[in-house]
């Protein structure tokens, strides 16, 4: 017998797995959702936890300092709150248009229009200069909000009747955004030929709970101010809007299966643009809290409320009312973080829970099965 006529041995045959695991789609939402959410976080914390140690750090004493500045006195509790105020009206923007599975990325573009809609009342001015505090601000909150809602417009039009990418049309005017405000603060309204504003007049400031503190001692020193309490109303008439009203079950609907959506007779191109404007009107309002509530001037730096309200509106699992909730945390974390080192901290924990909750949507839309293999 030739070599080549040898036979060849069998190849090995694969070890196969004792159990194989897979996933089954869900055919409905779990009862305890919000569990899933919390064990994220938890797991968030604890790589974080870990991270913190890898450079030298201690996790338990970071988070005890994290609750301690954030929560330990009312003073620090007020300056949380304060922090909160804009994270809840632009978390509120991200939570609606995500109903709808509108991909707002826009929302701190938005929040900077806002903030100048709100400056230009007191700058150009748009009232008149002796006009009453309750006067200038209304009209900031409605310029704000205006402005906020025709910048929102702009990605839905060209969603609704072009078919344009609105992720890419959001991202790219935040940019367009942030540069025509350094084009205000660096050159009309500049102050002396710094990047900012004057400071606004007394009449277009909110309100501070230290601004009574003549009639209730208790008060000195709380820098929280009427924002928060427009940030809580705006919270509660979301929240009545997507649970107890027909648009909120438009919204639902088109976000779940257009196709159906559009059987029933929705109009949904007209429907994307308003969620639009509604977004962008919620996160205008957030910028004019800002000035008229915190700084009291139109400012070249972006805080980057409009990117970690995106965090916080996936943490509320896109609920109004949980938003607030997970907004104070943020502004807890963004709050006392600046005080924990290496000052990248804060940031890297918000991205950790950011990708944790996102990956824990796959326990809430699919089961996992466990089972011996054949």
């Amino acid at each position: 017998m030739s070599a080549s006529q040898v036979p060849l041995a069998p190849p090995p045959r694969a070890r196969r797995m004792p159990y194989t695991v897979s996933l089954e789609r869900r055919l409905e939402a779990p009862r305890r959702s919000w569990l899933i959410t919390l064990v994220a976080v938890l797991v968030a914390l604890v790589i974080s936890g870990l991270m913190i140690a890898l450079v030298g750090g201690d996790p338990i004493r970071s988070y005890v300092h994290i609750v301690g500045a954030a929560f330990g006195s009312p003073g620090v509790i007020s300056d949380t709150l304060v922090k909160a105020t804009p994270l809840i009206l632009a978390g509120l923007a991200c939570a609606l248009a995500f109903r709808m599975r509108l991909w707002n990325i826009g929302v701190e573009g938005q929040y900077l229009m806002g903030a100048w809609g709100a400056t230009a009342v007191v700058m150009v001015p748009l009232v008149p200069a002796d006009a009453p505090a309750p006067v200038v601000l209304a009209a900031m909150a409605v310029a704000g909000f205006l402005s906020g809602a025709i910048w929102g417009s702009i990605p839905g039009l060209l969603k609704a009747y072009l078919k344009v990418n609105e992720i890419i049309v959001t991202l790219m005017l935040n940019y367009i955004a942030l540069l025509f405000i350094q084009y205000w603060v660096f050159g009309p309204w500049s102050e002396g030929g710094f990047q900012m504003t004057r400071q606004f007049p007394r009449t277009a400031w909110l309100p501070r709970l230290s601004d009574f503190a003549d009639s209730v001692p208790a008060f000195g020193g709380l820098t929280v101010h009427a924002g928060f309490l427009v940030a809580l109303l705006a919270a509660t008439i979301v929240w009545l809007v997507v649970r107890r009203s027909r648009w909120g079950f438009v919204i639902q609907l088109v976000g779940d299966s257009p196709n159906a959506a559009r059987y029933a007779g929705v109009n949904i191109k007209r429907d994307i643009v308003l969620v639009f404007m509604a977004s962008g009107g919620l996160a205008g309002l957030a910028g004019m809290s800002e000035v008229a509530g915190a700084v009291h001037r139109l400012q070249d730096t972006s805080p980057g409320y409009g990117f970690t309200a995106i965090i916080v509106a996936y943490l509320a699992r896109f609920n109004p009312l949980g938003v607030v909730v997970a907004a104070i945390l943020f502004a807890a974390l963004i709050l006392a973080g600046r005080e924990i080192q290496p000052s990248g901290i804060p940031a890297m924990v918000q991205g950790i829970v950011l990708f944790c909750v996102i990956a824990s949507d796959v326990l809430r839309r699919y089961s996992v099965r466990v089972q011996r293999a054949a």
